[in-house]
Parts: structure tokens; C-alpha cells; sequence
């Protein structure tokens, strides 16, 4: 499928928070193309929550013998928080934890709103993380979204899995279970906790922890079987690290389960009177 940008301005009657729409352009070719679209919609349809991008209007084009699938989602003038990781990067500046811990209790309750009706992101990135006026991060692209919990049962089943995680799931932030999917296990909505570690090192150190291996040209598939070595910072507390290292566990039996990490993000958070100092 190949998927095309663009921008539209609406009518002045509109809220401000309406005027300016992203237009998501999906090219189908077959009818696999089509269910896929029409799914991805649906799976927008599904939430109404303020860490999830919400779909403004769906439509199905025909253009001679194709047809175009226009999704309408809400432009962040923003753009994403792998934007902001870069645009700090470029100053030799870093998201002060204060920031991280925001960021992450607002991702967190994306993804439990999701897994509370049975599904799992499964392509967790910066790049799929907007960044709302206030810098709340909006989850988004639930094109590669499915059910959270997933009974393999056999090795035909396992390597159709693996073949979509190998297409739907970046590289560098998939889970290490996606990567050898064993003929007879369950795969979980966890994969999201990994690819959430995944982020949480991005905004701490600027890059994913398996981004230069991939760039490298080196196996991601071997790299993530290792247990992850943080790096020492004296921008990070110890009690961050921990959360880091708990997230990036390789047994998928082992990583905490989203309801836990809010909770422990929760207690982490600044008191009120303080918030406005780390505004992103």
C-alpha cells in the first residue's frame, strides 16, 4: 500500500481545533488493500480517548480501476515527539525527566485504552507518538493494531505471524518474541510494553536503543535476545532506569503489564503546583 500525506483547510464555521485536517491517502490496489483501510478506520471508530488520534471522517474513492481510502484525522501543527527528540538533539539538549515522566503516563494511558478492548498497538514508535499544543502525546497509526492476545498453535502459524510482525512491526522496536515466533506459545499485548521501553530510551538518550544496530546493517533479531545495557546519565534517576530496564525484559512473562506501570508512573508524577515548569 503506498500511503500519501496531504493537507486541507475547512470552512471558517469549524472550531479552531477543526480547521486544519490530515487527509491520510491509502492507494488499494486489491481487495486486501480496501479490508485493510476500512479496518484501520474502524480501529480509530473504536476510541474516543485523548492519547488516541480520533478519525474525523472516512471515505472510499474509486480512481479508474483502483480505489483511494481517505482517512480524515486531526493535523498536529506539532508533529510528532520523535520531532521534538530531534529538534532538541540539534540544540545538544535532551526531554528533562520531569518531561519523560509526562510523556510516558499519557502514553501509557493510550495504550491501556487499548488493551482494555482486547487489542495491542504493535508499531509503537516517536514517529507514531503526535504532540498536542500542550505537548500531550496522541497515539497514532492503528493500521498495524490486532488482537492483543494470540494463540499460536503450530509452526505454520508461528512463521504467518512472524511474516506479519516482519512487515507490520518496525524493526527496531519490535519485541524479541516477534522476531522467532515459537510454534506453540501466547503473544501478548507485552510486545507493547517492549516497543514502549523502546520509546522511553529514545526520549532519554535521543535514539532507539537498536537504532544504530540497524543502521549498522548488524541482526536486530540477535541484539534484542541481550539483556538491554543502559547507559549511565546523570539527567536520570536510578527509579527510571529501573522502569527502563523492566520494560526491555526479554521474557515477555517477566515485563510489567501497562496497569502497573501507570500506576508506578502515577506516584512518579510532580506535584501540581509544579506541572507548568515542564511543559513540552
Amino acid at each position: 500500500m503506498l500511503t500519501v500525506t496531504t493537507h486541507v483547510t475547512f470552512p471558517e464555521h469549524l472550531s479552531r481545533a477543526e480547521l486544519c485536517i490530515m487527509t491520510k491517502r491509502i492507494l488499494c490496489h486489491e481487495q486486501q488493500d480496501r479490508e485493510e483501510a476500512q479496518r484501520e478506520a474502524d480501529m480509530h471508530r473504536l476510541f474516543h480517548h485523548p492519547n488516541i488520534l480520533r478519525l474525523v471522517a472516512y471515505c472510499l474513492r474509486e480512481r479508474g480501476t483502483k480505489h483511494e481510502a481517505w482517512l480524515l484525522l486531526p493535523f498536529f501543527k506539532r508533529g510528532t515527539l520523535w520531532n521534538e527528540i530531534e529538534r532538541l538533539k540539534d540544540k545538544g539538549n535532551f526531554l528533562t525527566e520531569d518531561q519523560i515522566l509526562q510523556l510516558l503516563l499519557g502514553i501509557c494511558r493510550g495504550l491501556e485504552a487499548i488493551h482494555a478492548r482486547g487489542y495491542a498497538h504493535r508499531d509503537l514508535k516517536p514517529t507514531n507518538i503526535l504532540l498536542g499544543d500542550e505537548g500531550q502525546p496522541v497515539l497514532m497509526d492503528l493500521g498495524s493494531m490486532n488482537q492483543a492476545c494470540i494463540h499460536v498453535e503450530g509452526s505454520r502459524q508461528a512463521l504467518a505471524l512472524q511474516d506479519w510482525a516482519a512487515q507490520r512491526c518496525t524493526i527496531s522496536y519490535r519485541a524479541p518474541e516477534l522476531f522467532s515466533v515459537q510454534s506453540h506459545c501466547v503473544i501478548d499485548e507485552r510486545t507493547d510494553v517492549w516497543s514502549l521501553g523502546c520509546v522511553l530510551y529514545a526520549m532519554m538518550f535521543g535514539e532507539g536503543p537498536y537504532d544504530m544496530v540497524f543502521q549498522k546493517g548488524d541482526s536486530v533479531a540477535l541484539a534484542v535476545q541481550n539483556q538491554l545495557s543502559i547507559p549511565q546519565s546523570p539527567r536520570h534517576s536510578s527509579t527510571l532506569r529501573q522502569l527502563l530496564a523492566s520494560m526491555m525484559t526479554v521474557d515477555p512473562q517477566e515485563r510489567p503489564p501497562i496497569s502497573l506501570l501507570l500506576s508506578q508512573l502515577e506516584a512518579l508524577q510532580p506535584p501540581a503546583s509544579g506541572q507548568h515548569t515542564t511543559q513540552i
